[in-house]
């Protein structure tokens, strides 16, 4: 069984950047496991809310263990000892074969500073890293799309309408993003070539990737 080890700084990244490919992984068989560094509440009393909403678009996408860390939110430069041992941790009681984080060029400092983090602990502990896209990356280039279709987009969607107490974010817009984004990367050539249920996407770039060759499917 695939283990894949997905870790962010704030509860909604996940499902954001790759709320297709948390449940794509469920639902073939993969464990998946989310793991946020802060409950990206400003205050304790907003902490409960904000794991109750994890769960609920967690137990949507087939996730088997949502996990939290105590960082406070927009603090994560002061706290990178704590961090690191809080990912040591994870990886340990996970042993991951996938992980998956932000990308390091982020306008969003605890969105840096958790890929900085991630990507130290995850090339010593994993064999494989990729970063996704978030709607603060800069100079972000993909290497790996995932092509979702119509059914996972709205398991997505669902996903995303459990985060009620971020009404700053119009959840709408990643709909849209996800429908659109592989055009401004893709020949239209290669599109036209795709299957018709490949409607949406979401974009990664590929830090590693170590692949074994297994001589006795290759006879």
């Amino acid at each position: 069984m695939t283990t894949v080890l997905i870790a962010v700084a704030h509860p909604d990244d996940a499902e954001i950047a790759m709320g297709m490919r948390m449940h794509f992984y469920a639902r073939t068989g993969a464990r998946v496991r989310v793991h946020c560094l802060t409950t990206g509440a400003p205050t304790p009393d907003g902490r409960t809310a904000r794991r109750k909403e994890c769960l609920a678009a967690g137990a949507i996408l087939g996730v088997d263990q949502y996990t939290f860390s105590s960082i406070p939110d927009t603090r994560f430069v002061e706290h990178r000892g704590q961090i690191n041992a809080d990912l040591f941790a994870v990886f340990h009681e996970t042993r991951p074969d996938i992980v998956y984080t932000h990308y390091p060029g982020d306008q969003h400092l605890d969105h840096s500073t958790a890929a900085q983090e991630v990507s130290t602990v995850a090339l010593r502990e994993a064999t494989n890293l990729r970063y996704f896209r978030s709607p603060y990356s800069v100079g972000f280039q993909p290497t790996m799309f995932f092509m979702g279709t119509p059914e996972l987009l709205e398991a997505k969607m669902r996903a995303l309408e459990c985060f009620a107490s971020q009404q700053q974010l119009d959840m709408n817009v990643f709909r849209k993003l996800a429908e659109v984004t592989h055009h401004q990367y893709l020949h239209h050539r290669v599109v036209e070539r795709l299957p018709p249920e490949s409607t949406c996407a979401e974009l990664f770039t590929i830090a590693r990737q170590v692949e074994l060759a297994d001589l006795a499917d290759a006879n």
